[in-house]
Parts: structure tokens; C-alpha cells; sequence
């Protein structure tokens, strides 16, 4: 699997697992619902800065972003 599609997969694993809506993470990283949803449907990639904040929102690693589900 393309590797912006999996970290987007296990992003929007991450997020589900919190309870989060696109529009508040989206909020919360200061962009709108559209760019944060890019993300999540591996449009877009990941910098470092927004790695590190989503990890720590998610209460995730990210290995977890960047494995593969079993």
C-alpha cells in the first residue's frame, strides 16, 4: 500500500478510536475540515510538526501511523 494512503488509513483509525470528527481535529491544527480530510485520504502528506502534534492528540506513536493494521 502507498505510504500516504496507509498513514492516512491509521490517522483515521486514530481519530475514530478518540471520538474526534474531522472538523475538530481540523480545528485544533488550525485548518479547514477539506485539508485536514486531504490527509486522511493520502492527498496530502504529513510534516514533522503536524506528525508530532497528531500522535500527541491521538495519544499515539508514529510507528502506529506508519505500520500496517493486522
Amino acid at each position: 500500500m502507498e505510504t500516504a494512503k496507509l498513514v492516512g488509513n491509521n490517522l483515521k483509525a486514530a481519530r475514530n478510536a478518540k471520538g474526534y470528527t474531522q472538523k475538530e481535529v481540523a480545528a485544533k491544527m488550525f485548518m479547514t475540515q477539506q485539508q485536514y480530510s486531504r490527509f486522511e485520504n493520502g492527498v496530502y502528506e504529513l510534516n514533522y510538526a503536524q506528525i508530532k502534534e497528531l500522535c500527541e492528540l491521538f495519544d499515539i506513536t508514529p510507528n502506529d501511523l506508519f505500520e500496517e493494521q493486522r
